[in-house]
């Protein structure tokens, strides 16, 4: 048995390259404890959201390297990632966790703004005077 699992998540811009090692429930997301590197309670909830629908909360360390977009992609990411590693370690979960949506890549993203609008979608002001 592998005593690490490994798994990727992305959402948005953002990247989590996701490590999971048997242990007690620490989660270090870039070398810092999760509460420190998310002020938001609900960013943390939705990043251990995995660990709570699989009830394997305190049975696994996680270590997270994440980079790219804001703090509520990144926890979008580290979601995905952790899903993606719990399903190598535990092959049972797989339905649990594609039931619940956890497994499938969110594809959206911001969309480019064009030339000749003042954004993606919205247009310059027309004056007809």
């Amino acid at each position: 048995m592998t005593d690490q699992w490994y798994g990727t998540g992305r959402r948005k811009s953002s990247t989590a390259r996701v490590y999971l090692r048997p242990g007690t429930g620490q989660v270090l997301i870039n070398k810092r404890t999760i509460e420190d590197y998310f002020p938001r309670s609900s960013h943390v909830t939705l990043a251990i959201a995995p660990f709570k629908l699989t009830e394997t909360e305190g049975r696994f360390d996680l270590v997270v390297n994440v980079g790219g977009g804001g703090l509520t992609g990144q926890a979008g990411a580290i979601r995905h990632g952790l899903s993606r590693a719990l399903q190598t370690c535990v092959p049972e979960l797989r339905g649990v966790l594609k039931k619940a949506g956890f497994l499938t890549r969110d594809s959206r993203v911001k969309e480019r703004k064009k030339y000749g609008q003042r954004g993606a979608r919205a247009r310059f002001q027309f004056s007809k005077r």
